[in-house]
């Protein structure tokens, strides 16, 4: 078993094990989604095997910190990943790239090299896909749970909102996602507009 199949093994048992279980959209599902839609554009976007490994570690950390907090998951991450990855033979140097990708995907995302693109892509790759409003009720009933918002029309006018906002980074998901995002939004836009009509 190479080193990263090691830490995939010791993240998803953790992240299973400890994930509060009223995060329905920030889970295990989430990350292991996410994995999926890196590894794909990490091959379209031809990244170098020792690239994509970092990738993938950073992908199983980026919303690792949840475990401890919402606020500031990110700077929790990336201290679970400096405390965890080095037994499994991770250098001070690859965990530094895989921090700055953990970091890359704090809102706003602000993504410098190829790496910390694709996870923000990836991160966001939903928004563009045919189970868009699936994977967005599980964000809704989340942030409901928390008391961040109380209808689905203000989840519906937090979505215009970030959909309009929002842009992919790499040409792979421009490709991809670009134009189902588009109608999305105006799926979305749709939903605002009808419950408007309503009050």
């Amino acid at each position: 078993m190479n080193r990263y199949d090691k830490v995939f093994s010791f993240m998803t048992e953790k992240l299973e094990a400890e994930m509060p279980a009223r995060l329905s959209y920030h889970s295990l599902n989430h990350i292991l989604d996410v994995l999926g839609a890196a590894i794909n554009l990490a091959e379209l976007e031809k990244l170098s095997e020792a690239e994509t490994e970092l990738l993938k570690i950073a992908v199983l950390f980026h919303d690792a910190g949840f475990i401890k907090t919402i606020r500031g998951h990110e700077e929790v991450g990336c201290n679970m990943a400096n405390e965890i990855l080095p037994p499994f033979g991770f250098n001070k140097q690859e965990i530094d790239i895989i921090s700055g990708m953990i970091m890359a995907t704090k809102y706003p995302p602000a993504p410098k090299t190829l790496s910390e693109k694709i996870i923000c892509d990836a991160d966001l790759d939903y928004l563009g896909r045919d189970d868009f409003f699936e994977i967005g009720n599980k964000l809704f009933n989340e942030l409901r749970s928390q008391g961040s918002l109380s209808s689905e029309n203000e989840w519906n006018s937090l979505q215009v909102n970030f959909l309009t906002t929002h842009r992919y980074f790499t040409e792979a998901s421009k490709q991809l996602r670009e134009e189902k995002k588009k109608i999305h939004l105006r799926e979305v836009k749709k939903l605002v507009m009808a419950s408007n009509e309503d009050l």
